[in-house]
């Protein structure tokens, strides 16, 4: 009798095994990342007593829009998003921790909470993909730690008269960034995703900083990396290109490169198709639904951007698809439905 259950644990544990390889998993199919946190958290209404909570009602500095901070005040809402994409049929959830370093926070005079920030988001986004795994053992939701862009640049010059002038430098950004994957790490994110990229010298930033924090903890995690277009040529806001953006990320080998957010995800087609031809990685698109208007509002709809996205998948360009601004579970959902009718893309 030991012997049989002995036997069923083996059993059990090569299962686990191997439905926690993502490498695996996206080798069979294409996998479904979720939509955007900040159209979601938009939809509450939020007012600045809403974001500050109890815990920071006496905060100087203004915090209204300070989505981070709402992993702190707002736990429920945050977790009910999670919830929500999961539900719509997501297997990557992402953290709410876009603007989760000290960086960007300063502007809130929240820059001493992000390692908290960050950690407790990873918990949350945790307990949602965890909850739904024991729903469901024979499928394994994972949880991606977002990493953005910060609001400033590193290669930019900010000002006219003295090209060599920065508001931040390269070595600050990577100090920075280190205590968010630190608490992204700690609340146990399975995979951590450098997303938005505008500027790939603040990419690479980030990623030194990873490695960094993977030799002080001595574990990694599968590194997905995100950059956005500013434009139909293809540069980003910073000026360079998709074809220094994928140089400049070789020496990394991370898990996925893709393009997210951008114009949308007509004009992504033909630098998909260039990634997708080039890099020696899974291939990931995520974008918005379409460039907002003049209130606002992005008016390409859950199925517009759904049949879109299916020509990717169809001509196997694509490993893993979700959305970004302006999406909401309904285009998941969709996305979902697509993604289950076709191969991913082979290298």
């Amino acid at each position: 009798m030991c012997g049989f259950f002995f036997e069923i644990y083996i059993i059990v544990a090569v299962i686990n095994s191997k439905r926690l390889d993502i490498i695996e998993i996206l080798k069979e199919r294409i996998m479904v990342l979720d939509g955007a946190m900040g159209t979601m958290i938009q939809k509450y209404s939020l007012s600045e007593s809403d974001f500050r909570g109890r815990r920071f009602a006496s905060h100087p500095y203004k915090i209204k829009g300070c989505n981070d901070i709402l992993n702190l005040t707002q736990p429920s809402i945050i977790s009910q998003i999670h919830a929500e994409y999961l539900s719509a049929g997501a297997d990557i959830i992402e953290t709410n921790t876009f603007n989760a370093q000290s960086v960007s926070l300063s502007d809130y005079g929240l820059e001493t909470y992000a390692y908290e920030i960050n950690h407790e988001a990873a918990r949350l986004a945790r307990a949602a993909a965890d909850e739904y795994f024991e729903r469901d053992p024979m499928w394994y939701r994972f949880v991606a730690g977002c990493i953005g862009p910060t609001n400033r640049s590193a290669s930019v010059p900010q000002d006219v008269n003295n090209p060599n002038f920065r508001f931040i430098s390269y070595d600050e950004l990577v100090n920075k960034y280190a205590v968010q994957i630190e608490g992204l790490m700690d609340g146990r994110v399975d995979m951590l995703l450098v997303e938005t990229v505008f500027d790939i010298l603040n990419a690479m930033a980030a990623l030194d900083a990873i490695s960094q924090v993977f030799e002080k903890k001595k574990r990694h995690l599968p590194v997905m990396v995100s950059v956005t277009i500013s434009n139909e040529s293809g540069c980003l806001l910073s000026g360079q290109n998709i074809e220094k953006f994928l140089v400049s990320v070789s020496h990394f080998s991370p898990l996925s490169v893709g393009i997210n957010c951008s114009p949308g995800a007509l004009q992504m087609k033909p630098f998909v198709e260039m990634i997708a031809a080039k890099a020696p990685y899974f291939v990931s698109i995520y974008p918005g639904a379409g460039l907002p208007d003049q209130s606002g509002e992005h008016k390409e709809t859950a199925e517009q951007m759904a049949a879109i996205v299916e020509k990717y998948m169809s001509e196997g360009l694509v490993n893993i698809a979700g959305g970004c601004c302006g999406t909401t579970p309904e285009y998941i959902t969709l996305l979902a439905q697509k993604a289950r009718k076709y191969k991913p893309r082979k290298f």
